[in-house]
């Protein structure tokens, strides 16, 4: 494909409270076994997309790790390969990235080094499949300067006021570009995808830089939505953006669907991801396991119902695990209730405590207790 990819991955979420407080969004466990930075990855490698750059900021050491490989989604090659660029201090630089495009820009000599004539920019934080390549036929028909995937929201499927709203005319073309609006005019939104020619980027982001802006959405976007010809991609499929606790908390309850499971696992492409040498899970005598997705290495010994538990989660005797989220590492004694929650990785519930959100209000539990091996 004609194409660099680049993911932004950098971000942190105020809005997910503990849950971000150590990790990258980008780096957060999704449906057992996945990060959700894996689908944007495959999604490059199935679009055939051969380098890809990923950019990193704030609590990367998880994300890094998960990373020190690129065997896993096809891009250990001679030619292009996964690279990873972090704030780099230098003698005319000592900051941060300040935002996406000035992240994009203090990296700007990979994009003029590169020789691939469009750029595929995606964010780490989103749960889909889609083959950019399509998108980049219809933005090549189009004529377009730059292309934004957008996605209709159902009523209810999410919080329309934490994204960029857009209104499109009849051929797609987006005349109307309105980031976190307090009221938003309608349910299209875009997904932080898009296409542009990396030329044409260049341009832009040494404008940005000249005038010391430092948002690709707002600075350029939202800012030459009437100069450029910016167009509208819509997608029909599956699509989740993880910014949030409670889309975090639907979006792995989606995996609970098995169309939903069957679409990111059964269907063509695939969905790749780093694997580990995990045994399976084991289920005691005791064990009662209901419409639960459980990953290698767990052990239970009580009763699991509408969960997802992640890699090596231990659930003692007598437990009872409803409708919550354990996430990577997890020991939980004996006689514990969990129910409608969030626990965090390498966490160690005391044995006869109980933990109860409720479905408006999900509860995160961290708790960091010792734990003794007998």
């Amino acid at each position: 494909m004609r194409a660099l990819g680049i993911i932004l991955a950098g971000g942190n979420s105020n809005k997910m409270g503990e849950l971000s407080a150590k990790r990258a969004v980008a780096a957060m466990p999704i449906t057992g076994g996945y990060r959700a930075i894996d689908f944007a990855l495959s999604n490059m490698t199935n679009s055939h997309i051969q380098k890809v750059a990923v950019f990193t900021q704030y609590n990367t050491r998880s994300l890094n790790e998960h990373l020190n490989s690129s065997k896993w989604w096809d891009f250990g090659r001679k030619q292009g390969g996964l690279y990873i660029f972090t704030p780099t201090i230098t003698s005319e630089n000592s900051y941060w990235y300040k935002g996406t495009a000035d992240a994009l820009y203090q990296n700007i000599n990979f994009l003029k080094e590169s020789h691939e004539p469009y750029v595929v920019i995606a964010s780490g934080d989103g749960i889909y499949k889609l083959d950019y390549g399509k998108v980049l036929e219809e933005h090549i028909s189009k004529g377009a300067d730059i292309t934004v995937v957008c996605k209709d929201l159902a009523p209810g499927e999410d919080d329309v006021n934490r994204f960029g709203v857009v209104q499109m005319d009849a051929d797609n073309r987006i005349i109307d570009f309105e980031e976190k609006p307090l009221v938003a005019g309608n349910n299209t939104i875009s997904t932080g995808i898009y296409v542009i020619r990396r030329r044409q980027l260049i341009e832009l982001l040494e404008t940005c830089a000249n005038e010391g802006r430092t948002d690709f959405v707002r600075d350029i976007l939202v800012r030459y939505k009437n100069v450029k010809k910016i167009y509208g991609y819509k997608m029909d499929t599956y699509w989740r953006n993880i910014g949030t606790k409670e889309s975090y908390y639907k979006t792995n309850m989606d995996f609970l669907n098995r169309d939903v499971r069957n679409y990111f696992f059964k269907q063509h492409p695939d969905i790749y991801s780093k694997v580990e040498d995990l045994p399976p899970a084991k289920y005691n005598g005791e064990a009662v396991v209901n419409n639960s997705l459980v990953a290698s290495g767990c052990i239970i010994n009580g009763t699991v119902e509408n969960s997802v538990l992640f890699k090596k989660v231990y659930i003692g005797n007598n437990c009872v695990i409803r409708n919550s989220i354990i996430l990577n590492d997890v020991h939980i004694g004996d006689n514990c209730v969990i129910e409608n929650c969030i626990v965090e990785s390498r966490d160690t519930i005391r044995a006869n405590t109980v933990h109860q959100g409720s479905p408006d209000d999900i509860k995160v539990i961290v708790e960091k207790n010792f734990r003794y091996a007998l």
